[in-house]
């Protein structure tokens, strides 16, 4: 069976490219030129993948991927953009995307991220565990850390992060794993996303301090409680 891709690119020319390109590695593409058209293709669709630009008229990747998530936390989402700040990065995590990948770009890379996204979605088990973390439960299916004062609604990154640190208790998770497992690439660039969801996660811990997200600087993270 053919992989479903839905491509979201206001650029006439580089869509062509990418849609000929995967159409000749043997996979299905819908085409949309803005988030609003990307929108309506997903539901109509039902795509295996979204790979989607950030930048665009009438309604921007990001937007759309918040849309997209109020119904599907499943469906994986590669943001392309020429934009490579740490914060724009982290933001495209925190509102559900899965990975990024950074224009101009070479299309086997391309290919090679989609099916990583597909291969790490078919093989991940149902996240069912509740944990205990000190005062705070976390439930890693809805996302939801909740405490006595306060509830928070995790970002699927965020999400993600603190049930590999909380499986993982009192034990140091190395950089490189976590990289790999969640972002499926250990380059300096995604390290720095690293540390800051990690200074995020600490803050949102922060109403009992027998919590901590430990630093092993060059090496990893472990959480104590």
């Amino acid at each position: 069976m053919k992989i479903k891709v839905l491509l979201v690119e206001d650029e006439p020319a580089l869509s062509m490219i990418i849609k000929d390109t995967l159409e000749k590695r043997d996979f299905e593409v819908e085409c949309a030129a803005n988030g609003n058209e990307g929108l309506e293709l997903f539901h109509k669709t039902n795509p295996d993948i979204v790979v989607a630009d950030i930048m665009m008229p009438k309604l921007d990747g990001f937007s759309m991927t918040q849309l997209i998530r109020q119904s599907d936390k499943v469906t994986p989402i590669l943001f392309l953009s020429a934009k490579s700040k740490t914060d724009d990065v982290v933001q495209g995590f925190e509102i559900g995307g899965n990975d990024y990948l950074k224009k101009p770009f070479g299309m086997e890379e391309l290919i090679v991220r989609i099916k990583a996204l597909l291969n790490r979605v078919n093989t991940e088990k149902p996240k069912n565990k509740i944990y205990e973390i000190g005062a705070y439960t976390f439930d890693p299916l809805m996302q939801k850390l909740s405490h006595s004062q306060k509830v928070e609604i995790l970002s699927h990154r965020e999400s993600a992060i603190l049930e590999c640190l909380c499986s993982n208790q009192n034990n140091i998770v190395e950089n490189k794993a976590i990289l790999l497992e969640l972002w499926g690439d250990d380059s300096f660039f995604n390290t720095r996303s690293l540390h800051v969801f990690m200074v995020k996660l600490r803050k949102k811990l922060s109403l009992d301090n027998r919590v901590q997200i430990i630093n092993i600087r060059g090496v990893g993270y472990k959480m104590i409680f």
